[in-house]
This record gives C-alpha cells, sequence and structure tokens, in this order.
C-alpha cells in the first residue's frame, strides 16, 4: 500500500541533502560547539554556519537568531521572555484567538499572574484587523502577538501592516511563522517584526529544532538558565545535529522558495476544487486565496472528522482534523470556534498540507478515496440521518 503524507505541518520528510548534513555531527564531530580544543572547533562552525543560513531565510542578522528546541519553545521563549523583561514598563497584552496552543497557554499563564491580555477578533476567514489593534494599544502594553498563519485554517495574517503599526506606536510585535517560514517569502526588515518563532520540521529539517528571531535591541529573559549559550538566552548543551539540519534546510527553503510556492499551489488548488466537487455538504475553512500555498482545510458536516482521518489511515494517507492538540484533548477547536463555525461543525473539521514530495496523482487518489468515506460515515451517523429526515 503507497503511503501519503499530506499532514506536513505536523512533520515534512527529512530532506536527503539536510541528513547528509547532520551526519558527521552524529558520528565523528560529536564534540560541544563551546569546547575550547579541537573537539569543538567544527561543531562551532558548523553552529555558526547553521546559525548564517537561518538568518538568510527571514533576511535577519546571524546575531538575532537564538537556536531553541521547537517552534513551542520558541513561542514560549518570546511570550513569557518578553512579559517578564518589560513588566516595569506594563503589564498588558494584544494577541489573537487563533494562535498556537504554545502561544495560548504562556498567555494564560501570564494571566493568572495578573497580566491582562485583550484577544483581538477575527473574520470569518480568520484574518486580524490591524486597525482593531492600533485601537487598542495602550500605554501599559508591552507585547503584542499575532501568527503569520494559521496551522488549522491557512489563512495568511497582515503581518507588514501590524508590523508598521507596532513600530509606529513603539510596542514588541511578535509572530509565530512556524507554519509559514520556508513555504512564503519572510522579510523580518520590511514586516518591521521584532520577534519571529520558527520550526525546522516544517520545512523539511528535523523535528527538536528550532529558533527564535529577536531584533537587535530587543529584551528577552531566558526561560532556561544556567549557561552562556545562545547569549545566555537559551541555555543547555547545542544539538548541533539538530541545528546543523535546520540551516541546511533553511538554506535550501531559501533557495527553492519560488519553485516550492510553484509547486504547491496547483495541488492545493486542485484539492480544494476536487473536494468542494465531490464531497456535499462540505466548506472550505480559512481564506479562499490569502493562505499557504500548501493548505487545504475543511469542514465536512454531519461527521467527525476524526472517524475520516482513521479511515484514510486505513488506505495509507495521512491528515490531520483541527490542530493536532486540540484533535488529542477531543475539544472543539478554538480557532474554528472564533471564526465563528458551530460546534456540531467543526467536529468534521479535516486539514491536509502538501509538500514537495505530493504529485497530482497523489491529489486525485486522496479525491477518489474521499468521497466513499465520507458516505460510509454518514450512513453510520445518527446526526446526518436527522439532517435527512
Amino acid at each position: 500500500m503507497k503511503r501519503l503524507n499530506f499532514d506536513h505541518l505536523a512533520c515534512s520528510p527529512l530532506l536527503a541533502e539536510v541528513r547528509q548534513a547532520m551526519l558527521p555531527y552524529l558520528s565523528q564531530d560529536m564534540g560541544n560547539p563551546l569546547s575550547k580544543h579541537l573537539f569543538g572547533e567544527k561543531p562551532g562552525q558548523a553552529l555558526e554556519n547553521a546559525r548564517n543560513h537561518v538568518a538568510q531565510l527571514i533576511n535577519a542578522n546571524p546575531e538575532e537568531i537564538i537556536f531553541t528546541s521547537c517552534g513551542s519553545e520558541s513561542n514560549n521563549l518570546a511570550i513569557k521572555g518578553i512579559a517578564e523583561a518589560y513588566a516595569k514598563k506594563g503589564r498588558h497584552i494584544l494577541a489573537s484567538p487563533i494562535e498556537h496552543h504554545s502561544v495560548l497557554h504562556p498567555l494564560k499563564r501570564l494571566e493568572r499572574q495578573g497580566y491582562e491580555v485583550s484577544w483581538l477578533t477575527v473574520d470569518k476567514d480568520g484574518r486580524v484587523d490591524p486597525e482593531e489593534i492600533a485601537n487598542l494599544v495602550r500605554d501599559d502594553t508591552v507585547l503584542i502577538t499575532v501568527t503569520s498563519a494559521s496551522n488549522e485554517i491557512g489563512t495568511l495574517e497582515p503581518i507588514q501592516e501590524i508590523g508598521k503599526i507596532t513600530r509606529e506606536k513603539d510596542r514588541v510585535f511578535h509572530t509565530d511563522a512556524a507554519a509559514s517560514a520556508g513555504s512564503v517569502r519572510i522579510d523580518v526588515k520590511e514586516l518591521n517584526v521584532d520577534l519571529l518563532s520558527l520550526a525546522a520540521n516544517t520545512f523539511y529539517g528535523p523535528l527538536g529544532a528550532g529558533a527564535l528571531y529577536i531584533r537587535k535591541g530587543i529584551r528577552v529573559s531566558p526561560l532556561i538558565e544556567g549557561g552562556i549559550q545562545e547569549r545566555g538566552l537559551r541555555a543547555g548543551t547545542h544539538n548541533i545535529s539538530g541545528i546543523v539540519g535546520m540551516g541546511a534546510a533553511a538554506k535550501l527553503a531559501h533557495e527553492k522558495l519560488l519553485e516550492r510556492r510553484d509547486h504547491l499551489l496547483p495541488l492545493r488548488d486542485k484539492l480544494i476544487a476536487g473536494v468542494r466537487e465531490k464531497v456535499t455538504d462540505c466548506f472550505l475553512t480559512g481564506h479562499p486565496a490569502e493562505r499557504l500555498p500548501g493548505h487545504a482545510s475543511f469542514c465536512i458536516q454531519f461527521i467527525e472528522g476524526e472517524s475520516i482521518l482513521i479511515h484514510l489511515n486505513f488506505v495509507g494517507m495521512a491528515a490531520t482534523s483541527g490542530s493536532t492538540c486540540s484533535s488529542e484533548a477531543l475539544k472543539v477547536s478554538h480557532v474554528l470556534d472564533a471564526i465563528g463555525i458551530d460546534a456540531v461543525s467543526a467536529q468534521g473539521s479535516v486539514v491536509f498540507t502538501l509538500g514537495m514530495d505530493n504529485s497530482a496523482e497523489d491529489v486525485e487518489l486522496l479525491l477518489t478515496e474521499l468521497p466513499p468515506i465520507v458516505e460510509k460515515l454518514r450512513r453510520m451517523s445518527p446526526i446526518a440521518a436527522k439532517h435527512k429526515a
């Protein structure tokens, strides 16, 4: 049975070039990059080369890149680190309601500690209104955080417009770009962002490697203390093989960005059009055009997304339902709730994220397998039966 990955935001396959770059640092060159002897020389140079490649991907300066273990750690460092570093200036934060849980949970913890979070509104496609941010910024506002793109509905946010406002008002602006980096062009200077989170596994790098861009001059308190690594902002021995892999993946993503977009866009549009045509009582979630190039998400009514995933898995196809965190907790997605989708329809959420290893034939296979799965599940669904009656 052919195995097809339509869940690339959970984990894209490790590219052969990335694997090859990592291998020496899993065997003969396993020294600590901070060691002041010969075993640290090659890893130390590799660390800085990787930093340069990650910086180049988002047009940052290398010294503005801090390596972490994943996008979630980067988000935690950004949110908690800014809140603590700027606590004397204020304890007010602006945030969108469709953030990843690694942003939402730190914000809720800060609320319990006495911070005030003003939750922005989003439209039916999940887009934030920059003018609302301009109107809600206060003297005690220390942070604005808005995702670059929702991993669940794929909508691209107006980050450049938001950045213009936050820079004019001299407020710190963070964006979680884990879902978008490597698939859409990112220039931190043009966007006027102060912090930006990255995850290697979403652009064909290894699991367990991430980074946080921190603009020069922005103060951040560390989460993990006890070492001088990463300018003292992230203590702990470097995961040198993972970092090298992230650097190699970032270099390829920078070089092949347009090639990847041109490959993914027609596949995405073919999938969206095909599902709309072949599956009844189904609607697209997120913006129809301003969305990630490999992202297609739907609510298929009267059945549960989890059941669809199980049946797709039986035929060798991987997808997800809502955000992974919501799916595991068996809760209605906070993202779908924020864009006004009712709880019953939200249960039928299915998300497909395409990658460079997918083809038009793969999409055709998915469009062949999905409709009969939906029909089978609806025949067993009391909700569907009630709807027909």
